[in-house]
């Protein structure tokens, strides 16, 4: 073996030209994996950070259908008689996010809550680094006013003062008392920033749903934890207001919490690389069938020494290793490079768990195991090549390489490798065009020049409904006289938040809303749609007039007007909120304006009934608020000055976010367009190995029919003659992979469906402009090997011959 290493370093060393194009090509194949498989690893394949993460679960028996589809949870009724009779559990514990300000250590902040029972920590087995958790009496009212706190806050809003522990914190305006500091790293459940108690208490009409997490005991399997679930939920009695549907129980490894969102995306860009690591073997496969046609003499001399068949494989087998170790190496590098620059350019919050993204022992194994691979793949066809060749021939016609025996593997490679390219183009180009479509939706309003903030005001500060529309009144005062400001206005949640209020409504004349309609209710201000850029398309916009002491008015969606009044001016017309309205209760409809994606640019826009924020009654519908301004420059440059404005307000109510529409506009549109970015990356990688290939098999087929085309020039071949005859190989070898990737691409851009918006999978204008695109780079990379044909002198074949 050392004798083999030996004489495969001096033989790389030799050709210089072939052992660099060969380990580029296998850096950049290698290094695109070993980067996407540093980011699967820490993402999905490295356990979660608590003790026996094995045997945590997250519990769920929720609708099919619905708006809890989307994530395991339990409702409040299952999980009480859940929690009480399970016995193959050791623990249960629910948690929840929030948000609260806490206000007293510096500037006001709004930070992350995790709301959680008090045998959370003890499920997880994680206790705080200073201090204790909470204690099971807590969970109840009157005895919850206590918070734990993260390693992030404490240093970073207490200074990591260890007297802290005892004393008293201020969030949402109530004091809660600090029990205890959680180690540094834990953030369990959404990042959450401190945590505190939950007391669950059965609701009317069992629709609290909420996650449930629990730790199995020894030896438990999810199947027996999951009958175990059906048994106690089915039997347990219905309150006369509750109903089941569609309900599926599930036992699921809590990691599913973290990576389920991102788990297809990373597998497709999986595969994605492999693809990309496929076609860099095929043209190294390539390189080594030109050299082996050039060491037939060499082969035969040592069969003729004595060198077995098996003793040149392991020869040739060393040398193609070598190179791919050394392009293992060099991919090593472009992974250091790369995976940090794929973080970033990730939306921020898309990657999960990004502290465990990390190189470590199994990245190395992958790496190395991935090279060695590499090594034997597109080795070992060549090095049989090689070796096959009859000893007589090779030596009694020294100087001549006959390749023919070749000449259908090599074509077989390139083909290959312009179908694996077409697969990966097709992908990136339909998602360019989804990430396209969808940035060319109409949101329905005019993001450009506009300046948001929204904030949370707390019961505790504001009691009253009338606190808190004064709140908005002087704030919206404030924000008009800011500079620069032409319009200002408030809304509950801003559209693309992906938050709604939803609820049907009353008719009058006892007409019935269409079966299962419900629509939005916002409550707005006036000048809202001015600064939002929403049509006014009939009728008038709120006005200070329309308070408490006026009659009760709304403004409709487009898509109601047509919905229900699809024949007739909506103007006039009166609804109500409530189901037996009172004569005070009807609200009279004063304006329609354009429908507004709330959800979000991929989902329709959703009926929209808004009412005036000044005759709303409930403090629910006014808590949460999104401040907007239209300015006549560049909003950013007002961001200081609208922080201010609301600490001239209550200086002990942080915003909670200030960023301009068209900001918020492109982080919906971030996940997409880095999802097209990354695999255009991998499919320009794709396509740039396969037009080397491509030119790689003309240029040596070129070379060696040269006494071929110069006889055929001797005997009157013309310039185009000689051409054509090169371009047909071409257009022949593109022909075929093109027809093969197309294939290739129909049966597999079915798994990124659910990432396109608009677009099929088999979108024939993106396959025909990807076969285009491959046929053209295909046809340039044989037009160099054409050219250089035309310039073999056909005297010189003729004294060869």
């Amino acid at each position: 073996m050392i004798q083999d290493l030996r004489y495969a370093f001096r033989t790389l060393r030799r050709y210089p030209d072939f052992t660099t194009v060969a380990i580029v090509a296998l850096a950049l194949g290698i290094g695109a994996n070993t980067a996407v498989f540093t980011v699967v690893n820490g993402v999905l394949l490295r356990p979660i950070p608590f003790p026996e993460a094995d045997r945590l679960f997250l519990i769920s028996y929720a609708p099919q259908r619905g708006p809890f589809e989307s994530g395991p949870c339990l409702s409040d009724r299952d999980y009480l008689a859940f929690r009480s009779q399970a016995q193959l559990f050791e623990r249960v514990a629910s948690f929840n996010g929030n948000a609260a300000n806490l206000t007293g250590a510096g500037d006001p902040v709004r930070i992350s809550i995790g709301v959680v029972t008090p045998d959370f920590f003890r499920v997880l087995e994680v206790n705080p680094a200073i201090g204790r958790s909470f204690l099971a009496d807590e969970g109840q009212a009157g005895r919850d006013h206590v918070v734990v706190l993260s390693d992030k806050l404490w240093r970073n809003r207490f200074g990591a003062d260890d007297r802290l522990v005892g004393k008293a914190i201020k969030l949402d305006g109530l004091s809660r008392t600090v029990i205890g500091i959680m180690p540094a790293g834990f953030s369990f459940p959404y990042d959450s920033e401190a945590w505190t108690p939950l007391a669950i208490r059965a609701t009317p009409g069992n629709f609290l749903m909420m996650p449930v997490m629990g730790r199995l005991k020894a030896g438990v399997s999810p199947q027996q934890a999951k009958a175990e679930l059906e048994t106690i939920v089915r039997r347990r009695p219905l309150e006369p207001e509750e109903e089941r549907r569609n309900e599926l129980a599930q036992i699921l490894p809590l990691k599913e919490l973290l990576v389920a969102k991102i788990r297809a995306s990373l597998l497709i860009f999986a595969g994605a690389v492999a693809f990309v690591l496929l076609i860099a073997c095929a043209n190294v496969a390539n390189l080594l069938l030109a050299r082996a046609a050039g060491r037939q003499q060499e082969m035969a001399v040592r069969t003729a020494l004595g060198a077995g068949r098996w003793r040149l494989v392991r020869q040739l087998l060393t040398e193609s290793t070598l190179v791919a170790l050394a392009g293992g190496a060099a991919g090593i590098l472009i992974a250091l490079w790369g995976v940090p620059g794929l973080v970033a350019l990730a939306p921020p919050g898309t990657v999960p768990r990004v502290e465990q993204i990390r190189f470590d022992r199994w990245v190395l194994v992958f790496t190395i195991g991935i090279s060695l691979l590499t090594g034997i793949i597109f080795g070992l066809a060549p090095a049989f090549q090689a070796t096959r060749r009859e000893l007589r021939e090779s030596l009694t016609q020294p100087g001549r390489t006959l390749t023919g025996r070749y000449e259908g593997l090599r074509s077989a490679l390139v083909i290959s490798e312009i179908a694996l390219a077409l697969v990966l183009l097709t992908g990136a180009g339909l998602l360019l065009k989804s990430f396209l479509r969808m940035r060319a939706v109409d949101p329905g309003f005019r993001a450009e020049n506009v300046l948001t903030a929204t904030v949370d005001l707390p019961d505790s500060a504001y009691h009253t409904p009338l606190e808190l529309r004064s709140f908005q009144q002087r704030t919206l005062a404030r924000l008009s006289t800011l500079p620069g400001v032409l319009a200002a206005g408030t809304v509950n949640y801003r559209p693309l938040a992906g938050l709604l209020i939803v609820g049907d409504f009353t008719l009058e004349g006892g007409r019935k809303l269409p079966q299962g309609y419900v629509a939005d209710k916002p409550s707005a201000s006036p000048g809202y749609f001015r600064a939002m850029g929403i049509r006014l398309l009939r009728g008038r916009d709120f006005t200070e007039r329309d308070n408490a002491d006026s009659p009760g008015v709304v403004i409709i969606s487009h898509s109601v007007a047509q919905r229900l009044w699809p024949n007739e001016d909506p103007i006039g017309k009166r609804i109500s909120m409530d189901e037996h309205p009172k004569p005070e209760d009807w609200l009279t409809i004063v304006g329609v304006v354009d429908d507004v994606r709330q959800q979000g640019l991929t989902q329709n826009p959703d009926p929209a009934v808004y009412k005036p924020y000044l005759q709303v009654k409930h403090s629910f519908f006014l808590n949460h608020v999104t401040f907007v301004v239209r300015t006549a420059s560049d909003p950013v440059s007002l961001a200081p000055a609208m922080r201010g404005a609301f600490r001239e307000i209550d200086k002990d109510q942080p915003v909670q976010s200030i960023a301009t529409m068209q900001e918020l506009v492109a982080a919906t549109t971030a996940e997409p367009r880095f999802q097209a970015r990354l695999l255009g990356v991998f499919s320009l990688i794709a396509l740039v190995l396969a037009t080397v290939g491509i030119y790689g098999v003309l240029a040596y087929s070129v070379s060696q029919r040269r006494h071929e085309i110069g006889i055929r020039m001797a005997l009157g071949a013309e310039t185009g003659d000689v051409i054509g005859m090169v371009v047909r190989r071409t257009a022949a070898l593109a022909c075929a992979g093109i027809l093969l990737g197309a294939a290739g691409a129909l049966a597999l851009t079915r798994v990124l469906a659910r990432f396109l918006f608009e677009v099929k999978p088999a979108d024939p204008a993106t396959f025909l402009s990807v076969a285009v695109v491959l046929a053209v780079v295909a046809m340039a990379a044989g037009f160099i090997p054409a050219r250089r044909a035309t310039r073999i002198d056909p005297a010189v074949s003729l004294r060869y011959e």
